[in-house]
């Protein structure tokens, strides 16, 4: 059963190309007055005991439709970058956490796919989406995490490209 309150654990997975061009989606809940809210795929635990990496695949097959789950092609590509993050809650979401919890923990992922991989958002959570080059891509995000990340992309995007393959 899932948890009354958000799991303050969550996800970050870094999708990008084989030319390091990096995927990032428009939340719903962004301000329209405000500058886009762009991101990566983000998302917390559905239970305590659930994996990061079962947790990093779900969420990327929500907010993305790329399916990396255990079996699948891309599953091979679905790097734990051994990172973490621990940041303060922004006020405007604590009411999704369980009174008392300020902060939350996030583990970074990093999943290559080929170029002209489709995309298919989740309305509920997303409004678009673009590939840019990982530089530009930094530039644009909301989240200093997210961004940071993004800008480690060269060290830790070591796997072969995909020799023409498709998913």
């Amino acid at each position: 059963m899932p948890a009354p309150y958000k799991i303050p654990e969550s996800v970050l997975v870094v999708i990008y190309t084989p030319a390091l061009d990096v995927l990032l989606i428009r939340r719903t809940e962004a301000d329209p007055q405000a500058p886009a809210f762009w991101q990566s795929v983000t998302g917390s635990k559905d239970a305590w005991e659930e994996s990061y990496v079962h947790t990093a695949a779900r969420e990327v097959l929500e907010e993305t439709g790329m399916d990396c789950t255990p079996g699948t092609p891309l599953h091979a590509h679905l790097q734990d970058w051994q990172l973490e993050n621990v940041y303060g809650i922004y006020p405007r979401w604590l009411y999704r956490y369980a009174p008392g919890v300020t902060h939350n923990t996030e583990h970074v992922f990093g999943l290559q796919v080929p170029a002209a991989t489709p995309v298919q958002l989740n309305p509920r959570e997303h409004t678009h989406c673009q590939w840019l080059p990982y530089l530009q891509a930094a530039e644009l995000c909301f989240s200093p995490s997210n961004a940071e990340a993004i800008l480690q992309l060269p060290q830790f995007a070591v796997l072969p490209p995909y020799q023409g393959r498709t998913v």
